[in-house]
Formats: C-alpha cells, structure tokens, sequence
C-alpha cells in the first residue's frame, strides 16, 4: 500500500484534541457505580447493533433489537433483519471483551466476518472468505436501472490488497508516527475501497474500527455507539466516503473529506458520553422518590401524575417537584398540558 499523504486541518487537530482529552478524564467515570456503568454499555450495544444494521438496510428499531437480544436463546431467528442482528451482536460482545487478545490480521479479520454472518444460513458459502465475483458499489436509478458508482477492488486483486493494508497498518501502529485515529481512519476507507467480502464490509469496517480503537486504548468505546453517530448522518458517511475513495488510486489521494467526517464523528460520540455519565454522577444523588419515578415512567412507558401518585403514595406537590426536575435535567420527557400531562422516559434516563 502507498504511504499515504495527509493534509492535517486545523478542524481535525481540534476534533483528535478534543477526543484524547476525553480518553485522559475517562478514569473519573471509575466513581460510578457497576450497575449504572453496565447499563450504559447495554444500551449502547443495543444502539450500535441497530444503527450499524440498519445503515445496511435492516429494519428493527433499537426497542424490537433490544427485544430480539434478550431472548435470543429461547426463540428462532425468523427474517435477514434479526440474523443480522443476532450476529453483529455476537461479534460486538466478542470485540469488547476479548479485544487484547484479538490479533489485527487477516485471518482474524476472517473470522470476525464469520461471526458476523454467521445466524445467516444464505451466506454459509462466502462466510469468511474473500469475494469471488465483483461487489461494486451501485445504486437504484428511478427507472430501475442500476448504476455503478464505485468500482471496488477486483476479486483477483483482492488478497494482495487486503495482505499490504494489513501489514501497512499493524507496520504504522509500531512506528508510532502518525495519530492512531488517523490510521484507524485510513485503514476504515481502504477497507471499504477493496470490499473484500461479498457482503457484510460495511457493517464489519465499523466492528473493526471498534477493535482497533480498543486496541488503541480508547476504552470507553463499549459505553457509547460509533454506529448511531454515524447513522444519524449517513449521508454526510457516504459523501466522505465516495469523495476519498474516488481519489485513492490516484497520485494524490485526498483523504480530507473522510478524516474530516470520521475525527468529528469519534469527538461527536465522545461528548455524547461525556453527557451521559455526567447525568449519571448526578443520577447517584437523586431523591429515592426520583428513582422510583424513573422506574416507575420505564415499566409502563407513559404515566400521568395522578398514576404516579397512585403508585407511590407520595404527596401530589412533592411529585409534582421531582417531576419538574427530572423533566429539566431529561430523565423524563413531558407531554401534553394540564390533565392530559403524559411523562415518559427521556435520553438521560436510557
């Protein structure tokens, strides 16, 4: 692979900046208890396993992926949507939890893409091997004709590629010359520009950005979704992605566009956690009665304040109180006026 020349922004300095400093004051979320750190995990986990399927085209909302996780041993895997669920899951868990021990190779990058297809019976053929037909990129014209607007590596060209990106990577992370989050970042938009297996690169170049990041020392990864970010501007991700790609076999790559998109993604997901635990540091201290309302609002979805009370006991005034306050510091969303007043859980309380 050609070294690659990098016009370094003032924004993507600010972006990596802002990232690190973050890494650096993770310990502090040492203070919170286990149990609230585990929840932010799940719930991220749900919210990665849903966004990085349905940016492919999956279907399942968080609530039904949250839904289809939790009882996976008890039920079959009816639809593509939920194997392809069951199996980003799996190779989720496997990544945050063993990532130490995960050698960055190909084969290893194989068998992750194994895990990854593999609740799929239709993909038993190509699991884990390198594409034998060619998989451009292509979009639905309005008359119904497919277009190419990617040409990806050739099945031929392939194995050769993917060997030198490896090596090109693991070579650089010993080097220690450039940023781990630009080679990360590099690494991600030459994965997809070779698209080495019939299907699945997309959703397993966001596995492995996890695992290299982990690798990294970015151990706050697991407690916040890279994927939703990116979900929630996924035409703002392929626009980068096209824009860089379309100049990487060129003389003079221009890896701008996606650096600029991935970096400010990365410190988007890292301000998104700051947030979180900071709600959670103030969530340690909340009144009992609080807590029982958040409990209370997650078990039945949407309640009034007379239903609060009911199932309380406690004064309507004191409720009315908490109510506003987990309303301003959004544990809890508030719907309606006067006796049509509805709460239901907010983002600080998920």
């Amino acid at each position: 692979m050609k070294q690659p020349l990098i016009n370094i922004t003032k924004s993507m300095l600010r972006h990596i900046a802002g990232t690190d400093e973050f890494k650096g004051s993770w310990q502090a979320a040492g203070s919170l208890p286990r149990e609230r750190l585990n929840a932010l995990k799940r719930v991220a986990t749900v919210e990665s396993v849903g966004s990085s399927t349905r940016i492919e085209g999956a279907k399942l909302t968080d609530g039904e992926v949250e839904n289809l996780l939790s009882g996976l041993e008890i039920r079959p895997l009816s639809s593509r949507d939920e194997q392809e669920v069951a199996g980003y899951a799996d190779a989720v868990n496997i990544i945050c939890e063993s990532y130490e021990a995960i050698p960055f190779t190909e084969n290893y990058i194989r068998q992750l893409h194994k895990i990854l297809l593999g609740h799929s019976s239709k993909d038993i053929r190509h699991r884990g091997e390198y594409k034998k037909i060619p998989n451009s990129i292509e979009v639905i014209l309005p008359d119904g004709r497919p277009r190419t607007v990617f040409e990806t590596t050739s099945p031929f060209d392939t194995p050769g590629e993917m060997k030198s990106l490896v090596e090109w990577t693991n070579s650089e992370f010993e080097k220690k010359e450039l940023h781990p989050l630009l080679i990360i970042g590099i690494f991600a938009v030459h994965f997809l520009a070779i698209h080495p297996f019939q299907d699945g690169n997309g959703r397993l170049s966001r596995l492995l950005t996890t695992l290299l990041l982990l690798k990294s020392g970015y151990a706050y990864v697991p407690y916040s979704s890279l994927e939703s970010v990116i979900e929630k501007n996924k035409e703002e991700y392929y626009l980068a992605l096209r824009k860089t790609q379309g100049t990487l076999r060129s003389e003079n790559a221009d890896y701008e566009p996606w650096l600029e998109f991935f970096l400010l993604s990365l410190k988007i997901q890292a301000d998104l956690l700051a947030e979180k635990t900071a709600r959670e540091r103030m969530a340690v201290s909340l009144p009992e009665l609080s807590e029982q309302i958040i409990r209370l609002v997650k078990a039945h979805e949407r309640l009034a304040i007379s239903d609060i009370e009911a199932m309380t006991g406690a004064n309507r005034n004191t409720i009315k109180v908490r109510l506003r306050e987990l309303v301003r510091d959004r544990y809890l969303e508030k719907h309606g006026r006067g006796k049509g007043t509805r709460y239901t859980v907010g983002t600080g309380a998920k």
